[in-house]
């Protein structure tokens, strides 16, 4: 019988094999960067967007200095490139984002007209008859009640008809309690009954805070087009003065921008962050 041959084992490599180092190349560092900036680009203009409640007109529900982050998708038409993402028309009750209607009477340097990017709350649908009895929205002959009834802000006592009574009191141009001229025009048409009736298309808008707010009863309804999207939640909410954006200029925003620098831990809403908006 032959007899079997042992096998010699192969010596180890005492040395490692070094591991290759992949170095980025500057070309591809700036790619990334520019993927980057190209990713977050398309986020802040077609799905979200943010936004600077500059006034008291929603207030409790937003407050001046609350930075929301705002959804451009639900309200857009349905895209079959996204079918994935859900849409639908704006509701009764929605707070959503919209540019007004009528732009402001004094042009920019250019000439141009400004329209103005506004949050409210959607009371009025299409086909809704509506009118308000001493503060309180009348919807097709039911009362809802706002979150914020307003009325502990004065208000000029010829005002105070237009404002908590619309539309009993139909202005006339030369006297239109605020209102803009096209729209006091156009006012009286939409009337049956003491109602306004809310045109196909169109929505009317109005602010929490009552007394405090410019809305559909001083410039009219709002396009389904001009309608931008929905506040999702409040990121960061910090106090700010009302009269902060009368203030231009850079020493004034340099000023500011030192101010939020040193208050930023004692004068940010902490209960306010991420908190969701309805």
């Amino acid at each position: 019988m032959p007899k079997k041959r042992n096998r010699k084992s192969l010596p180890e490599d005492p040395s490692p094999t070094p591991e290759l180092e992949v170095k980025e190349t500057p070309l591809e560092a700036f790619a990334g960067i520019c993927s980057v900036l190209v990713i977050g680009l398309f986020v802040l203009t077609f799905l979200g967007q943010n936004f600077l409640i500059p006034s008291g007109s929603m207030e409790d529900t937003l407050l001046i200095g609350d930075h929301l982050l705002v959804d451009r998708i639900t309200f857009s038409p349905a895209s079959r490139w996204i079918p994935l993402i859900h849409h639908r028309d704006p509701q009764r009750n929605d707070i959503v984002v919209f540019i007004r209607p009528l732009p402001e009477p004094e042009p920019d340097a250019d000439g141009k007209p400004v329209f103005l990017i506004l949050v409210k709350r959607l009371i009025g649908m299409p086909g809704d008859h509506l009118h308000l009895q001493n503060g309180t929205v009348f919807i097709n002959g039911v009362a809802h009640p706002m979150p914020k009834d307003g009325l502990d802000t004065p208000i000029a006592p010829s005002e105070q008809a237009y404002v908590d009574d619309f539309p009993s009191v139909v202005p006339t141009v030369e006297d239109s309690h605020g209102a803009l001229t096209p729209w006091v025009v156009d006012l009286p048409s939409h009337l049956e009954n003491g109602d306004l009736v809310v045109p196909p298309g169109k929505y009317f808008m109005m602010g929490d805070h009552r007394h405090a707010s410019l809305d559909s009863r001083f410039w009219g309804f709002v396009p389904r087009e001009n309608i931008m999207g929905r506040p999702l939640f409040n990121y960061w909410s910090f106090k700010t003065p009302e009269d902060q954006q009368d203030k231009k200029g850079l020493v004034n925003q340099v000023a500011w921008f030192g101010h939020v620098a040193l208050r930023f831990f004692t004068d940010t809403r902490w209960n306010r962050t991420l908190k969701r908006v309805h």
